[in-house]
């Protein structure tokens, strides 16, 4: 049996050449594939386009940072509308530097994705008054700011309205960087699809280049699927498998609120650590993380002899096995001197309402960590 050369085949759906050493990457197959005889194999489709016909399931792969800087240029110079989808949770962290620039005179949209995680006690008219004025502070000028829940049908059909008002006959780019939800909104879209013909049809098919997916809309456009972009300064950078899925929320979530003294220290499992350094006595400090993390208190003087021995048992994730990889953990310090919120790019947020006071945030090396006007 003759096995076939990687440089040999490519995707016929998508066009990207098939390899089966990286599974985020384009062009995956099983190895298995590659190891048929030649004259037994007639279509091969890579296994993010045989998800896409067999199961409605778009899976995001990863770019380098040229083909991301190849996208971005491409998309100035169509026709289009660009839809730029962030994470509410962690906004900083999921914005991508110079969208106004790379979506050049094309209209803009800004939607924030995940509303659904935030508190209910905050109103949506809240949460995009916040939003846009973050989003204007970085100098976007974006036609529209909306929000969803790609999770949710009803949330995503608002959306599809939205973006038909502002299309006017245009494609639409849909990007965003990896984790932020895109792949389950243009999910959601598909499915959206198959119960009515009013928004979209119900063929799709993958494009050409950097596995981009082009879902055809009734009057002749596309409605373009853009692999996620990475951040590497995001903590979901260095996580894998059940780690990520504990620190990325997938429900509301629930405050978790501490009176801690000065010279305390809370850690969110071994992921981060938070330092109440001084203060005039004891303040209430409030946490938004993934509800499936742990916090632990302890003195500050204890803190790094407990984090060195129950890295990877306590203070779990990461766990023992991927905790001799995990980066060392970096301070960050801060005199707060009225309310801000206290971000960890990726894990959450530590609201500080009661000022002043001087703290630090440890974040793993590499990790964004950086201040921002109260969502709550």
């Amino acid at each position: 049996m003759t096995q076939l050369k990687n440089e040999d085949l490519f995707c016929i759906g998508c066009g990207a050449k098939l390899q089966s050493e990286k599974e985020n990457k384009a062009g995956y197959v099983p190895t298995s594939v590659l190891k048929k005889d030649p004259t037994e194999i007639e279509d091969i489709y890579c296994r993010r386009c045989f998800r896409l016909r067999h199961y409605n399931e778009v899976a995001d792969i990863e770019l380098t940072d040229d083909d991301f800087l190849t996208m971005l240029n491409e998309i100035s110079s169509k026709d289009a509308l660009v839809v730029n989808l962030v994470d509410v949770f962690d906004l900083n962290g999921t914005m991508i530097s110079g969208m106004q620039r790379f979506a050049g005179d094309n209209p803009l949209i800004i939607v924030g994705n995940k509303v659904d995680l935030l508190p209910n006690v905050i109103s949506h008219g809240k949460i995009r008054q916040w939003l846009t004025e973050q989003v204007h502070s970085i100098g976007l000028r974006p036609k529209q700011v909306g929000l969803v829940s790609a999770l949710r049908s009803d949330s995503v059909k608002e959306l599809m309205k939205m973006i038909n008002k502002e299309r006017k006959g245009r494609d639409v780019y849909i990007v965003g960087t990896t984790n932020v939800g895109k792949s389950t909104l243009i999910n959601q879209i598909i499915n959206i699809a198959t119960e009515s013909d009013d928004l979209i049809t119900t063929s799709y098919f993958p494009g050409t280049t950097l596995g981009i997916i082009e879902i055809p809309l009734e009057d002749g456009s596309h409605l373009i699927d853009t692999p996620g972009i990475i951040q590497r300064t995001n903590l979901t950078h260095y996580l894998k498998g059940r780690e990520l899925k504990t620190i990325i929320p997938r429900r509301e979530v629930k405050p978790s609120v501490y009176q801690i003294g000065e010279e305390q220290t809370i850690f969110i499992d071994g992921l981060a650590r938070f330092d109440y350094l001084e203060g005039e006595g004891k303040k209430s400090f409030v946490f938004y993380v993934s509800n499936e993390l742990q916090l632990h208190r302890t003195k500050l003087e204890n803190a790094n002899d407990l984090y060195e021995r129950q890295l990877g048992k306590l203070l779990n994730p990461p766990n023992e096995y991927s905790a001799k990889d995990f980066p060392k953990l970096k301070e960050h310090q801060f005199t707060i001197n009225e309310p801000k919120d206290l971000v960890v790019s990726g894990l959450g947020w530590l609201a500080i309402h009661e000022v002043p006071a001087k703290v630090s945030i440890w974040a793993p090396e590499g990790v964004d960590v950086y201040v921002r006007k109260p969502i709550i």
